[in-house]
């Protein structure tokens, strides 16, 4: 498992949406990259900066906020904790 270090945190993105509301199927070219999550771990935070968020969180973040990784065949997010713009 990944441990995050300082003020950052690992994310684990929701899928993308495969068919509208109407009932279209989204072709993979023409999905959106989700911006919703769910925190899977995160560090203890800086000095002057306590860590807010916690592992079951379920977060909206920017649309190119993270550096994107695979661990053990399941993609995740790292960002710090001042990408994520809100807890749901």
């Amino acid at each position: 498992m990944i441990k995050p270090l300082a003020d950052r945190v690992v994310i684990e993105p929701k899928a993308a949406e495969t068919k509208t509301a109407s009932g279209l199927y989204i072709p993979d070219s023409a999905k959106e990259k989700p911006q919703q999550g769910t925190v899977v771990a995160a560090g203890p935070g800086k000095k002057d900066e306590p860590m807010e968020l916690k592992a079951g969180d379920c977060v909206l973040y920017g649309k190119y906020a993270g550096t994107e990784v695979t661990v053990d065949g399941k993609d995740y997010l790292i960002m710090k904790q001042s990408d994520v713009l809100a807890i749901l």
